[in-house]
């Protein structure tokens, strides 16, 4: 169980099922910490970026990011969303974003081959809100090669996660609440669905962004890594060298 939840027809079909309730009860069952740590997110890329400035949205589900991504860079020409559920795209599109639809590119991918959907040097930016743990440390690895590829030297990432804070004093209280209260809440709420609540298993599993940080850096990108909230959640961002080379990969 612990491997097929990893894999990309899985990850799939599971945001498949919830993407109509995950804006929503995302915001819920997170107590409204998710909505803040998106903005942190996209306040740790430096403003500092010319006009028309191209960003990627990895994992982007249905878009919770693009306002606060949008408020910070109102002259950022365009988004390019990469996600691998079909629903999804199709939430983003006709519930959320219709008014910005002409500056939103959507891509229905797995964000492990971004290298064969975008060409190498082609984002300004790059950020990634809560789809880290749906990948596996190999598949994490592998996901820091493709930040590498698609940006352009000089180029920004930001990537947040929940996450496990281990040695904060009220982890036990925390996991119990994702491990038995969530799923508890969910099969009570939304009808038996089991989806929302498989984050306690992820964020086990996930741990923090130490992984992220150190395949990024392998990768040779220029990485912070950063708790938030005693780390229920913690970031990796950074930029792409101007003198980036591609054997660090």
């Amino acid at each position: 169980m612990t491997k097929d939840i990893y894999y990309p027809a899985y990850v799939a079909a599971l945001f498949d099922r919830c993407s109509t309730n995950y804006r929503n009860w995302s915001a819920v069952s997170s107590f409204g910490f998710v909505r803040r740590w998106r903005r942190e997110c996209v306040a740790l890329l430096p403003k500092n970026h010319a006009a028309d400035t191209v960003a990627v949205d990895l994992m982007a589900g249905t878009g919770e990011v693009w306002p606060h991504l949008l408020k910070r860079f109102p002259t950022l020409g365009r988004i390019t969303a990469i996600d691998i559920s079909h629903q999804m795209h199709i939430d983003a599109v006709n519930r959320l974003h219709k008014h910005n639809a002409k500056r939103i590119t959507h891509i229905e991918a797995n964000a492990l081959n971004t290298d064969t959907e975008l060409p190498a040097d082609y984002a300004d930016m790059g950020l990634s809100t809560f789809g880290l743990k749906t990948f596996d440390a190999d598949q994490q690895t592998i996901l820091t090669q493709q930040i590498a590829h698609i940006l352009k030297p000089g180029g920004h990432f930001s990537l947040i996660e929940a996450s496990d804070p281990t040695g904060w004093s009220l982890r036990p209280v925390y996991r119990l609440y994702l491990d038995k209260i969530l799923p508890l809440i969910e099969r009570v709420f939304l009808r038996g669905a089991n989806d929302f609540s498989m984050i306690g298993t992820y964020t086990r599993n996930f741990s923090d962004c130490s992984h992220m940080r150190d395949a990024l850096e392998n990768a040779g990108l220029e990485v912070t890594f950063k708790r938030h909230f005693f780390g229920c959640a913690t970031s990796a961002s950074g930029k792409k060298p101007i003198a980036y080379s591609a054997d660090a990969a």
